[in-house]
């Protein structure tokens, strides 16, 4: 419990639950960190090696990600001990479990992440209704299918190119994790000029310096492949994609995918932090240090939580994507703004700017919850 504790600050978290149910296998944790803003979002995050701290890093990063889009949600996040590979039959009963088990927390609304879609989300909402991310056919907006944190993650680089030495046009890309994030982005971004010369996901990477078609790559995976399965490119080890020379580099999978043994193998000018907490701090500073833009994690791929949150207050696919765009350039653009102007790192500006609304919001709540460190279930 002590090792949890040294997470806990004047923010949250406010509640750190523990799930375990033998009969169906499922463990699990849900941290609310912050809820002044309103009730928490956060995805469920489902994989083997998960864990508590994990959960908590994740959950303060969605307080300060929904903080810095301006909505009015708090953080949270759940984590599942699981195999996303196992039968579906297994894994509705898993969800299901989770859902029912979480019922009554309800400053907590579930959403996809990792290892989980819209038609877990559709479980969850036939158990206890409180849920985002859903299928169109039961009135949602499907996040992954449309590509919500793509999309913003297109604008961010865009409003970022205006404080690089170089255009999006031709600009060669790299994207770490070819998932529902990677494979839109790279979309979008080949779309207006940009080349993919690589791209990995959890079976290996391939590296084409005369680029590689997204659309045909999109439909391999979509097929259930690998990016190996791509014939026109070389393929490598997964972690070789550090190494490919590029302009924009996408990490969009697991966290700490960049970290300080590593962090000087990337050759790139602008890092767009497509996945959460992917580069460590201290990468960050040695990145920022070499003259390497890189973009945080909470204010790059908020697209997703943005569309999340609208399709919760009933708004259309085009009001969240006009939603989507306005907030994430102008969000960019204030941080870049003080990065230029302060000369601060990119995550520090991003965090002051959401710590002033958070608290701001907390100003208004009565917080002494937190008087005596969080609450562990």
């Amino acid at each position: 419990m002590a090792d949890i504790f040294k997470f806990a600050d004047d923010l949250g978290p406010l509640k750190v639950i523990h799930v375990y149910e033998p009969s169906v296998n499922l463990k699990a944790v849900l941290v609310i960190d912050n809820i002044a803003k309103g009730p928490s979002i956060g995805g469920v995050r489902m994989a083997a090696d998960v864990s508590t701290e994990e959960c908590m890093r994740l959950a303060r990063a969605m307080t300060f990600k929904n903080a810095a889009a301006g909505l009015p949600h708090g953080g949270g996040k759940t984590v599942l001990y699981g195999d996303v590979k196992m039968p579906k039959t297994e894994k509705e009963q898993l969800i299901r479990a989770l859902a029912n088990a979480l019922r009554n927390e309800n400053t907590y609304i579930f959403a996809p992440d990792m290892g989980t879609n819209e038609e877990c989300m559709a479980w969850i909402r036939d158990e206890i209704g409180r849920v985002v991310g859903l299928p169109r056919e039961i009135g949602g907006i499907p996040l992954d299918e449309i590509g919500a944190t793509g999309f913003g993650l297109s604008h961010v680089v865009d409003v970022a190119l205006n404080y690089c030495d170089f255009e999006l046009s031709g600009a060669r890309l790299v994207v770490q994790g070819f998932g529902a994030v990677g494979k839109h982005v790279s979309r979008f971004l080949t779309q207006q000029g940009a080349v993919l010369v690589a791209v990995a996901d959890s079976h290996g990477a391939i590296h084409n310096p005369e680029g590689i078609d997204v659309d045909r790559l999109i439909k391999l995976k979509n097929e259930g492949k690998c990016v190996t399965d791509y014939l026109d490119a070389e393929k490598r080890a997964r972690d070789d994609v550090i190494d490919v020379e590029c302009d924009i580099w996408v990490p969009a999978a697991r966290p700490d995918v960049i970290h300080e043994d590593n962090v000087n193998r990337l050759n790139t000018r602008l890092v767009v932090e497509g996945a959460n907490i992917p580069v460590t701090h201290r990468a960050e500073k040695i990145l920022h240090d070499k003259g390497v833009l890189c973009v945080p994690d909470f204010i790059a791929n908020a697209g997703g939580v943005i569309c999340a949150a609208m399709e919760y207050q009933g708004a259309s696919k085009a009001a969240a994507f006009a939603s989507i765009e306005e907030k994430l350039r102008r969000n960019t653009e204030q941080v870049m703004e003080t990065v230029k102007h302060k000369k601060v790192l990119p995550r520090q500006a991003a965090k002051d700017m959401a710590l002033r609304r958070i608290k701001r919001a907390m100003s208004f709540r009565r917080f002494s919850l937190f008087s005596s460190g969080p609450e562990f279930i």
